[in-house]
């Protein structure tokens, strides 16, 4: 038995070959109990940063960047993506996405030859079609997976150009330097679907002008339908078609009333604009950072501060005002298990994606490095004891 663990063991902390490196290297980021970080890497037009810590009992968020080729066709278009997908009733959909939406943003691009808009689009729109052939299949053996989704945010920064696409209430913020000034202010550039938001209540109320309780007030929170407060997601199909809303899913996704046209939608809020020389950065997190960090707050943290670890020192800061909201010290909240965790802040995902506005200006000639990464990497079963190593590409060409 002891030499079974042993050689278990030995399998998980195996060193890397060549082509992959593993969780636990630097190369990969490193583990240091819930939390998982990356405190610096290059990418096509600057440096980045990475952090993620679990609350949950399974990590329900994911994240990756890749840069280089965006495009299945050698000749690009090159440039840099940034993906953070919060999960919600499960790790089903958050993982898909992650396994799948930028595969099929590469098909697109190499369809269209170009990044665009409608390529983003249509990866979202796959990637979405695609969870709910999964969530068919697997209906008559695993239907509670009607009931999994996840928030979806991405940013693609090519050819000097930053498309930020969104659906749920995950958050992208740039850091923008005020020569004037010196200061570098926050700005917000994605849109949230959350029906905390007056305007996201007044769309699902045009959207569903017979229902009255399209939005509900329960326990002092907006809920859709008195169960989600999120308006867009990709899954959460019991939301979307009403012949996944019914027995043998849990009672209390059931509605009373069969539904003609989904509550909830997949179309992402998509934004474009040119990247300035006095762009700093970008901020993308799920909304387990924002709950304990304004916008501006956030900014000042990786501004003020080496960009080495920026990631990792944005999620020590909500994790200590998460512990100081409930009267307690972080070193207590750090020994709290995951599951248990939960009531105490969300699962947390970050990426800093640094600008260089010399590499921004030269992007489209740029090459390389070639990188994929993806946040904690480290999806184990609840309880267990030792995380197995999860291979992951890295190189350069």
């Amino acid at each position: 038995m002891l030499s079974r663990l042993i050689n278990f063991l030995r399998a998980c902390w195996r060193p890397s070959s060549d082509r992959s490196v593993y969780a636990g290297s630097d190369a990969a980021g490193r583990q240091d109990g819930l939390f998982w970080y990356k405190d610096s890497g290059q990418h096509l037009i600057g440096e980045f940063s990475m952090a993620v810590v679990q609350a949950n009992n399974l990590l329900e968020d994911q994240s990756q960047i890749e840069s280089g080729s965006l495009s299945l066709l050698d000749s690009g278009p090159y440039g840099t993506f940034a993906g953070i997908y919060d999960g919600h009733g499960g790790p089903e959909t958050s993982r898909y996405i992650n396994d799948h939406l930028f595969q099929h943003l590469k098909r697109f691009a190499a369809e269209q030859n170009c990044m665009s808009v409608d390529v983003i689009r249509k990866a979202f729109q796959a990637t979405k079609e695609g969870f709910f052939s999964l969530v068919a299949k697997q209906w008559p053996t695993k239907p509670q997976i009607a009931a999994v989704g996840s928030c979806c945010l991405v940013a693609v920064i090519c050819n000097g150009t930053l498309y930020v696409a969104n659906v749920g209430d995950s958050r992208a913020v740039l850091g923008r330097l005020v020569k004037a000034t010196g200061e570098v202010l926050a700005i917000q550039l994605s849109a949230e679907h959350n029906a905390s938001i007056e305007s996201v209540r007044q769309e699902l109320h045009s959207m569903h002008p017979d229902d009255s309780q399209i939005v509900v007030l329960k326990h002092n929170v907006w809920r859709v339908k008195g169960l989600i407060q999120i308006s867009r997601s990709i899954g959460d199909i019991y939301l979307k078609k009403a012949e996944y809303n019914r027995e043998p899913l849990y009672a209390k996704f059931r509605l009373k009333e069969p539904f003609k046209r989904p509550i909830l939608s997949a179309d992402p809020s998509i934004t474009v604009q040119e990247l300035e020389p006095h762009d700093q950065f970008l901020i993308l997190a799920s909304d387990g950072l924002w709950e304990h960090l304004s916008n501006q707050e956030a900014v000042d943290i990786v501004q003020n501060n080496p960009r080495s670890g920026s990631a990792r020192r944005l999620v020590k800061t909500a994790l200590h005002e998460a512990a100081k909201k409930r009267e307690m010290r972080y070193s207590d909240l750090k020994k709290i298990d995951r599951g248990v965790r939960r009531h105490f802040h969300d699962d947390i995902s970050v990426i800093v994606v640094f600008l260089d506005s010399n590499l921004v200006s030269r992007a489209s000639s740029l090459r390389g490095p070639t990188l994929s990464l993806r946040g904690g990497g480290m999806n184990f079963p609840a309880k267990s004891l030792a995380p197995c190593a999860t291979p992951i590409e890295l190189g350069t060409t």
